[in-house]
């Protein structure tokens, strides 16, 4: 029969062999870039933090000083890190002008490949600024 000492520490084992494989992302975000003329409605900061494990990737963060409510947030893949691309998944956002986004998502192989290339990146528009008011790249 075996005991209850090497039983926990074979659970104990399993839990740090399951956090080794989760990869940390972390996220500022910022401004998109912008022209003169877009100064006027784009306005804000925020941080998140994004998690992978396995194929599963769990976003959360939060955002501030938009100047218009938020509409929608979605995470793209770009190219490479800097150049913006097509979206990949929409994320669950605050229709306000500070608030909190999060999402789950199920990732292919070629697009956790893509995530450890530093290509994703999340959006975050609002009602002055339609197409982007928002964005922060997922990096390791």
């Amino acid at each position: 029969m075996v005991g209850p000492r090497p039983i926990a520490v074979a659970f104990l084992l399993a839990l740090i062999c399951s956090a080794q494989q989760s990869e940390i992302y972390k996220v500022r975000i910022t401004p998109v870039a912008m022209d003169a003329a877009m100064k006027v409605n784009i306005a804000g900061s925020g941080t998140a933090t994004a998690t992978l494990s396995g194929t599963k990737l769990i976003l959360k963060g939060s955002f501030e000083g938009l100047l218009s409510p938020a509409t929608k947030a979605q995470l793209h893949r770009g190219s490479a890190t800097g150049v913006r691309g097509p979206v990949m998944f929409d994320v669950i956002v605050d229709h306000a002008p500070a608030g909190k986004v999060a999402g789950s998502f199920e990732l292919s192989a070629d697009q956790i490949e893509s995530l450890r290339k530093g290509r994703f990146y999340i959006e975050i528009a609002s009602e002055k600024a339609p197409d982007g008011n928002l964005w922060g790249w997922l990096l390791p």
